[in-house]
């Protein structure tokens, strides 16, 4: 299985858990990483060569820092210009079909304030849901997140474990994910 990581953090170099993630992947010759914030830095993503970037790749990760219950701003303008009407969704928009796809977050608050009565009252899950809907609009596939909580405080042995069980989720296979 061919996997593209697309990463979106507007401050990588100040990101332990991000980038240990990212080191994490350069161990895998499977494993393509791309950086938009590096890739564009002045906002003009090439539309054309991110498609057929998607077409080339079986599945698909995103990965950024939750933001504001979220994703980083470049990457919501991935999304409004790379999965565009009649190629990723509407009529002859099957261009995604069959495509994996798997959101990769990391967040600054632990896994109990992500929860009902929690200090955030959602869940991950229930928060990426635009996230979910748009990558099943678009015909793909949408597999269980990864998340890493609490990344803040979080020592560096558990940031560099994390960044082994991200490896290891990305890899793992549909089947297994979706059980």
């Amino acid at each position: 299985m061919k996997i593209m990581v697309i990463i979106a953090h507007p401050h990588m170099n100040s990101s332990r858990a991000n980038r240990a993630m990212a080191l994490e992947l350069k161990q895998y010759a499977d494993v393509y990483c791309r950086d938009l914030y590096q890739e564009y830095p002045d906002w003009n993503i090439d539309v054309e060569r991110e498609q057929q970037l998607l077409l080339q790749y079986d599945r698909i990760v995103l990965q950024f820092p939750f933001y504001w219950y979220s994703c980083p701003p470049l990457l919501k303008k991935w999304f409004d210009d790379v999965l565009t009407f009649g190629w990723a969704y509407g009529p002859d928009g099957d261009k995604l079909q069959g495509k994996e796809f798997i959101v990769a977050t990391t967040t600054g608050g632990s896994e109990k304030a992500y929860r009902s009565g929690g200090d955030n009252w959602f869940t991950i899950s229930e928060l990426i849901r635009p996230i979910q809907r748009t990558i099943t609009k678009c015909n793909g596939t949408f597999l269980p997140a990864f998340v890493t909580y609490n990344v803040s405080q979080g020592s560096d042995a558990y940031i560099t474990q994390e960044a082994k069980r991200y490896a290891e989720h990305i890899h793992t296979s549909m089947s297994v994910l979706a059980h």
